[in-house]
């Protein structure tokens, strides 16, 4: 049950975003979700942009973060048997998507200042090589980070991460939740700054980076995988600053 939702969320999320990039909307071109440029965005477009952000991240993160929800419903199952009080899983995955809400909320307001400042295309990428390498060189280098790893162990072991913080009670749920999605923007959030390199509405590019973060969470030495994909983004990102001179 609860792994068809977090299926049927992720499919949905999917195909809004599908759908966004390939309508022709008013003002907008058919490459994708692309404002006119010079055109000053108001509230409404930063409500826009922090709805499409919201989905994304929804279609991005609860792939990998399937695992620790499942978790979480395996252990109430047995406390269940155990009769013991159980917590609906729904709450502590609100909490995660919680974390994730709010990271789309300074990523739209960011994409609102680059639009101001004249950084970013029509079609929502960077158009400075300097800055574009810059991200890439943040983002190699947060790879190898003491935090990043610190938040990388958080993702990858749920098991640990429940039988370490467990608290009762919808409230505690919902802690957890919160907490768990904290690690995974600590883990995460310059990953997602490179969605203003590839193009924000480019789903290929956004395919890419979800399937990276699964990859680092998931399969065997993710770890490794990830640093070595951060020397990658490093001499990438001194490859595009050597363009901007």
């Amino acid at each position: 049950m609860i792994a068809g939702c977090l299926a049927g969320m992720v499919l949905l999320s999917w195909y809004y975003l599908y759908d966004m990039a390939t309508a022709d909307m008013p003002g907008m071109d058919m490459s994708g979700m692309a404002m006119p440029d010079g055109a000053a965005w108001g509230l409404a477009e930063l409500a826009g942009l922090f709805a499409m952000w919201s989905v994304m991240m929804v279609a991005m993160m609860i792939p990998s973060a399937a695992p620790m929800i499942l978790a979480f419903l395996s252990v109430n199952q047995q406390r269940r048997k155990a009769s013991r009080p159980v917590v609906s899983t729904s709450i502590f995955g609100l909490g995660y998507i919680t974390v994730w809400t709010g990271y789309s909320a300074v990523a739209a307001l960011a994409q609102w200042g680059l639009h101001g400042a004249a950084l970013i295309s029509a079609s929502m990428a960077l158009t400075s090589p300097g800055v574009m390498g810059a991200v890439l060189i943040a983002a190699g280098v947060y790879q190898w980070t003491p935090l990043k790893r610190r938040c990388l162990v958080g993702c990858r072991s749920p098991l640990s991460f429940l039988m370490s913080r467990w608290r009762e009670g919808r409230w505690g749920a919902w802690r957890m939740g919160l907490e768990h999605g904290r690690y995974c923007v600590g883990c995460c959030w310059v990953l997602m700054a490179l969605l203003f390199v590839t193009g924000v509405m480019n789903l290929a590019g956004v395919a890419v980076i979800a399937a990276f973060v699964i990859a680092e969470k998931l399969v065997p030495q993710g770890e490794w995988f990830g640093r070595a994909t951060g020397v990658a983004l490093g001499v990438t990102g001194v490859v595009f600053v050597g363009r901007s001179f």
